[in-house]
């Protein structure tokens, strides 16, 4: 089979801590040949001396003892007949996966020989036959390997990659258990799955077929942008690159820029991020012409980080993606509104994390981080003694010779007029901001690192939906206070600080936005290094 990407390689370097189990399983000796239904049993020694012989499974070593323990070394792939329905059905499943994501990484010639052969025959004398408790044990140690790579992820550190949300575990032991009870039909629902992921391998299979139709003509960049009515060699180009793309259903040789191609102009730029005006400017030709070989890299990428996320939940959260520059907000499990923000900027990175959203704060202090008084402040005042009073601001004491200072509520507040905390150690919280003009960018990152957000009224409505004392017009009014004000909200709900450069959105559709902090490049360098 071709090997499209080395994603691969790496799978086979988990180490036996992030596998490994924190106490083993007892031996389940009620488990015997008059109690089963499948008497087929094999001695505990042969696991040792199978990952001796095969070290691609060492790292599965404690989930092979607890699984087999479990049954008390009863075979689970094998009964009396011969080889097991759940056998062939993960088999199946398996090279769908390969098949589908054109990575043959997980493709065991042995095993699927030994597969092969033992299919529809019915072994005499099965314990002794070598062929069948070497392909039992294949299978099992195959299946590790393929729920730890799909639904776990690479061995990566993802701290060292800016990504600080706990990655999610998954019980590899429990999940053959599950799946094989229902005969290895239905993996995928006992595994703690983003929806995000299949959504994204759908589109991932496409691309790789995609790919084979792409030719290699780059779309010359445009003196004055394009629109509607617009006569250029470059539209037909234009036309057959939306087609590929499915953002248009087909493309004809005409060079004008017909009322047919708007929609598909504007759809494109939707899902790139750009502004959605069908005007076909030099940003747009500059999405066109990213080959679809590195946009299946971006896709790659992203289900890497979907794999570390935990599954969703019918439950209400909170989740900014950074490079989207959008808050979502979901209750009950349902998205019920997205908002603008504002993320920090390249020399200022938002970090990745996750909190719980606990405080409202209304009419808020700003308390000036220290690295901008002495940046920023100090040499202000310098130039300008009148600089504290004009901003109103205060000095509330000094630490090493550099003032405290802290700006006092009101319109020209940097956090505007509310403020949401979600503890953290990074010091990033959501707040309002003065310069309402900024949320009008196409590129959001501006910001020190903490998150400014588009409409804070209607999300300070939100949070406080449950508390009949806080109506429209208590919150305008907190909003104006002399003094902060601070309110717990009655139940703390997740917020998710996310990087997804590539992801589908609510209505199916492929997304792709720029790496705004270089956290795409860098993973890449983990997952396809050579």
């Amino acid at each position: 089979m071709k090997k499209l990407l080395p994603v691969c390689c790496l799978f086979f370097l988990f180490s036996c801590k992030y596998f490994s189990s924190k106490k083993m399983v007892q031996r389940d000796t009620t488990i015997t040949q008059k109690t089963s239904f499948n008497n087929l049993f094999f001695d505990s020694a042969r696991i040792d001396a199978f990952i001796a012989e095969n070290p691609q499974y060492a790292a599965f070593t404690d989930q092979f003892k607890d699984f087999y323990s479990h049954r008390n070394y009863q075979y689970a792939w094998f009964d009396t007949s011969g080889l097991a329905e759940q056998a062939n059905n993960f088999i199946n499943l398996q090279n769908n996966y390969i098949n589908d994501l054109g990575d043959s990484s997980l493709y065991n010639p042995a095993l699927q020989g030994l597969v092969d052969t033992l299919t529809g025959q019915r072994p005499n004398h099965v314990l002794n036959d070598a062929r069948v408790m070497q392909t039992e044990l294949l299978l099992t140690g195959q299946f590790f390997q393929y729920a730890a790579k799909v639904y776990k992820g690479s061995d990566i550190d993802a701290a060292q990659l800016g990504w600080f949300i706990p990655r999610k575990k998954i019980d590899l032991t429990a999940l053959l258990d599950s799946s094989l009870k229902t005969k290895a039909k239905e993996t995928d629902q006992f595994a703690p799955q983003n929806t995000q992921y299949k959504k994204l391998q759908e589109y991932l299979s496409k691309y790789l077929a995609l790919e084979k139709q792409e030719t290699n003509d780059t779309i010359a960049n445009v003196p004055k942008s394009l629109k509607p009515g617009a006569v250029d060699a470059r539209i037909v180009q234009i036309k057959n690159r939306l087609q590929l793309f499915g953002d248009i259903a087909s493309a004809d040789s005409s060079d004008v820029y017909d009322s047919l191609l708007v929609d598909g102009v504007k759809n494109f730029q939707r899902r790139m991020g750009l502004t959605v005006d069908g005007v076909i400017g030099n940003k747009m030709i500059g999405e066109l012409n990213v080959p679809v070989s590195r946009r299946i890299r971006q896709v790659l990428v992203n289900m890497e980080r979907v794999r570390w996320m935990p599954a969703e939940k019918d439950t209400n959260y909170i989740l900014v993606n950074i490079p989207e520059y959008k808050m979502h907000v979901y209750d009950s499990g349902r998205l019920v509104f997205d908002m603008n923000v504002i993320v920090g900027s390249n020399a200022n990175n938002t970090v990745i994390f996750n909190g719980n959203l606990k405080y409202v704060v209304f009419s808020p202090y700003w308390n000036v981080p220290e690295s901008i008084v002495r940046k920023e402040i100090m040499p202000s005042i310098k130039r300008n003694p009148g600089y504290i009073a004009r901003n109103n601001m205060e000095i509330t004491g000094y630490s090493g010779g550099v003032p405290n200072v802290r700006q006092k509520p009101g319109p020209s507040n940097s956090l505007g007029l509310v403020k949401f905390l979600f503890p953290n150690n990074y010091s990033i919280y959501f707040h309002d901001t003065p310069n309402r003009e900024l949320f009008t960018q196409t590129n959001r990152n501006f910001s020190h690192g903490c998150i400014r957000i588009g409409e804070p009224k209607k999300f300070a409505e939100y949070m406080l939906r449950n508390d009949s004392a806080w109506t429209s017009e208590a919150i305008d009014k907190a909003m104006h206070l002399a003094k902060e004000k601070w309110v717990s909200v009655q139940k703390p709900v997740p917020v998710f600080i996310v990087y997804f450069t590539a992801w589908v959105d609510k209505d199916g559709l492929l997304n792709f936005r720029k790496d705004i902090y270089g956290h795409d490049e860098k993973m890449s360098e983990k997952l396809f290094a050579n």
